[in-house]
């Protein structure tokens, strides 16, 4: 069921700084007929917001500020959007909390909902990672002017990893708590590859930073004035024609609940893994390419995608995640890049392709001479220099205490065998777990910290 009240609190105002959370709960899985990239400019562009040409038939679902979903469910603000979806900061009426309302395309489906519901409610019941996995609340769907939409609700989550990197300028995390959050991701994937599933998008983007508790005693009021009350645009078509009812007339930029990545405390460091989207079983499906972003993307993707990707590409792109949660930038640089280049700052990071690879790649003799040395001219960036510059120096800027010898070497140790090449040969989510800078230096800090629910109840211990 869905109610539209006959007035909606749509002209407050909100400060435009800090719209870096467009990531926080963003799907990117829009890939039909109806692609940004082939449609038509029918409205006038409207900056932070969805496309706005995917108000069509199969398409978005138009919802306004104010909206009251399921008889339940009030729209207060709006969290984020993605390819196939667009989510919304609702007050649940029923248990008077917060929660996300993740509203899918017309054309979309319940695939996410689906391995959600599987991993939430799978034994072991009692396995650490099995907390970092947002539980379903709610699942219905919404009749409109664009099809049926798959709807459902998950705990409401403050930002993204990502998301709280570019909330600072220092854009660095306490190293206790980058050690925390990089325990709960690997106890996360662990847990999910231990039943059979393949995430397939992991980065930093689609980690997410837990909410305090205290936030569901706030008043939608109270939360305006904590946070911003929506900013709403209108939305004018070009040929000056009035809007039919497959768009909504206003639209908003996502909320930003998130703080600067520096300013988390240890306790702060809660974790959820979001955006299932990209999800399968290798056991029952094949998977032939990655829609991670490039600098993420593991090379087998480009490479050599005839052979099926499988958990070790997971394991890729967890290297490429803790990576960026310990310092500064990323491993892999992504600004203006293409996918070649990636490939070459992965040559100059690990070492030569594999043999098949390096003849595969078409574009290799624009960055390396036949014997693969750098071609004359050109900046190559070591593992080394890439640690010291990314890592150590910026921690050091930040007053935050760097690796020292021994820790540099086991954690560059951890990290060089999760990028080896040939993915059969990457090591598995349990057993870097276990390895020595898990062990030695990251669990001790993580069991520092009491974690509580983070599942779904709103509460913390």
């Amino acid at each position: 069921m869905f109610i539209r009240p006959t007035s909606s609190p749509c002209s407050w105002k909100i400060p435009l700084g800090g719209l870096a959370c467009k990531s926080f709960t963003a799907s990117r899985d829009f890939s039909s007929s109806a692609d940004s990239s082939t449609l038509s400019f029918k409205y006038v562009p409207i900056e932070g917001v969805e496309r706005l040409e995917k108000y069509q038939p199969g398409g978005y679902h138009p919802i306004l500020i104010g909206d009251i979903l399921q008889s339940r469910y009030r729209v207060a603000h709006k969290l984020g959007y993605g390819a196939y979806s667009t989510t919304w900061l609702c007050r649940d009426y029923q248990s008077n909390t917060y929660v996300a309302v993740k509203v899918g395309t017309a054309d979309s489906n319940d695939r996410e909902v689906d391995i959600l519901d599987y991993l939430s409610y799978s034994s072991p019941l009692d396995h650490p990672g099995r907390a970092m996995i947002p539980s379903i609340k709610d699942r219905f769907v919404l009749h409109g002017p664009n099809g049926t939409h798959p709807c459902h609700v998950t705990t409401l989550a403050r930002c993204s990893v990502s998301g709280a990197k570019d909330g600072s300028y220092k854009r660095i995390f306490q190293a206790m708590t980058a050690h925390s959050l990089i325990v709960q991701l690997l106890l996360a994937v662990e847990y999910i590859h231990g039943k059979g599933v393949v995430h397939g998008d992991l980065h930093t983007g689609n980690i997410l930073l837990c909410l305090p508790a205290n936030l569901g005693q706030l008043s939608i009021e109270e939360l305006y004035e904590k946070y911003g009350s929506p900013a709403s645009e209108p939305v004018i078509r070009f040929d000056g024609q009035p809007l039919d009812s497959s768009i909504p007339s206003t639209v908003i930029p996502p909320i930003w609940l998130g703080k600067a990545s520096e300013e988390f405390s240890l306790p702060e460091s809660r974790i959820l893994i979001s955006d299932f989207g990209e999800a399968y079983r290798p056991s029952t499906e094949y998977r032939y390419s990655s829609h991670a972003p490039i600098s993420f993307m593991p090379p087998e993707a480009r490479l050599e995608p005839e052979r099926g990707l499988s958990f070790s590409a997971d394991i890729w792109t967890l290297a490429c995640s803790i990576w960026i949660i310990l310092g500064q930038r990323p491993l892999f640089e992504d600004i203006l890049a293409t996918p070649d280049d990636i490939i070459a700052e992965q040559v100059d990071t690990r070492g030569n392709l594999p043999l098949r690879w390096w003849e595969k790649w078409a574009a290799r003799h624009e960055y390396f001479d036949e014997s693969g040395k750098p071609n004359q001219g050109r900046q190559v960036r070591p593992w080394e220099d890439r640690f010291e510059k990314h890592i150590q120096l910026p921690r050091q800027q930040a007053g935050i205490p760097g690796f020292d010898a021994e820790g540099k070497a086991a954690v560059m140790n951890m990290l060089r065998s999760m990028l080896t090449f040939e993915p059969e040969n990457r090591p598995t989510a349990q057993s870097i777990v276990q390895c020595e800078w898990m062990e030695r230096w990251a669990v001790p800090d993580f069991n520092k910290t009491h974690f509580g629910e983070c599942r779904g109840r709103g509460q913390f211990s």
